[in-house]
């Protein structure tokens, strides 16, 4: 991607959202054209003269250079929209940020298999219990537990992960350098120490503001396989999460509880609407299809690569593609490329997200090419 400091800086200036940003960027079909237009452009582009004049009195005061410069040397790393290890799954939804800041470590596993596991901030003993016991399972699939930090589910879903040597990360509705709350700063920690990260849209130093927590639950949904609701009130912002997941259309779980409990009550509300029952991993792993992902796992046999193996892992790299896309890109008839791909999966080389999508998830360990 070209200007990448010029998209930077546009992220500072903070009326211009990932849907503002992609519509001037249609209009001016690079981010230097966009830092640089003229007043006229940008009404053509239904900016109003306020946000207009508030633009140019941010451009006179910053250079993109400048900015970026200083964001990396306050140890914050930058991953865009259009790198490998931008999450895929985020790069389908609606308005997905062309930047994100974390710390900590983001890779070819780090959204291999990821689960949002998201629930009421007034956490009971049978909730805390059930987040524990449910994490630990999950681990055993290499799942990447996804929550938000935040106070009851999230953070015991983030500290039950790291108890168990599994990999997690945090979005936060602030800047990744302003870690909310503050209360929870020692587990933010305990992510980027065991390889985890903490993850953000919003610019270094940005607060935590009320309106941020919306946008950072649909990168929490979607950057996920399925949200799973553990406990929750029948106004909390936890339904926000499972909606976005909904229409991303992604699988959502929900934990039945007792009937008398007021954190019962979203759970209860999801699973009435279609959302899937959960009282084991098994029951998401199914529903996900990891099983034979944990078997792969345990056994680590893998068997050397085909030429037409080699050729589909080359193409997926690490975009999540169609099979018919496949089969074009490879010039193979589509019923080799199916054949392929089930026996792929099958080793753990790739794997099916549904509706014929498939993306790569390792690399073979030999190769008889």
């Amino acid at each position: 991607m070209e200007g990448k400091q010029y998209l930077l800086a546009l992220n500072y200036f903070e009326r211009f959202g990932p849907r503002r940003l992609k519509r001037l960027f249609d209009y001016f079909l690079s981010w230097e054209n966009v830092w640089q237009a003229q007043y006229i452009d940008l009404k053509n582009c239904g900016l109003s003269d306020n946000t207009i004049n508030l633009f140019f009195d941010f451009r006179k005061k910053h250079c993109p250079e400048t900015l970026f410069e200083q964001t990396l040397k306050n140890k914050i790393k930058l991953l865009f929209i259009d790198e490998e290890n931008y999450p895929n799954l985020l790069k389908e939804i609606y308005d997905p940020p062309f930047v994100l800041f974390y710390r900590g470590e983001i890779n070819e596993k780090t959204f291999a298999s990821p689960l949002a596991i998201v629930g009421t901030r007034k956490m009971s003993s049978y909730g805390q219990e059930v987040t524990k016991e449910l994490v630990k399972q999950l681990v055993d699939y290499n799942m990447t537990i996804v929550s938000g930090l935040a106070f009851g589910i999230d953070i015991a879903a983030h500290e039950a992960a790291l108890d168990n040597n599994g990999l997690t990360v945090a979005f936060l509705g602030s800047g990744v350098d302003q870690i909310y709350p503050r209360n929870n700063t020692r587990t933010a920690q305990k992510i980027l120490d065991k390889g985890g990260a903490i993850i953000s849209e919003f610019i270094p130093g940005a607060l935590a503001f009320k309106t941020n927590f919306p946008r950072r639950n649909r990168l929490i949904a979607g950057s996920c396989l399925g949200t799973l609701v553990i406990e929750a009130g029948e106004k909390s912002g936890t339904l926000i999460t499972a909606r976005y997941a909904l229409e991303e259309g992604r699988e959502v779980f929900a934990v039945p509880g007792s009937i008398f409990s007021q954190g019962s009550a979203t759970p209860h509300s999801l699973i009435k609407a279609g959302a899937r029952l959960v009282v084991n991993a098994s029951d998401i792993s199914e529903a996900l299809g990891l099983e034979k992902i944990k078997v792969m796992n345990a056994n680590q046999k893998f068997l050397p690569a085909t030429k037409e193996e080699s050729m589909i892992l080359e193409l997926l790299g690490g975009e999540v593609l169609h099979i018919n896309e496949l089969a074009r890109l490879a010039k193979l008839d589509i019923t080799v490329i199916n054949s392929r791909l089930t026996i792929m999966e099958m080793k753990g080389l790739v794997k099916h997200l549904g509706n014929m999508n498939y993306v790569r998830m390792r690399q073979p360990t030999q190769s008889n090419i």
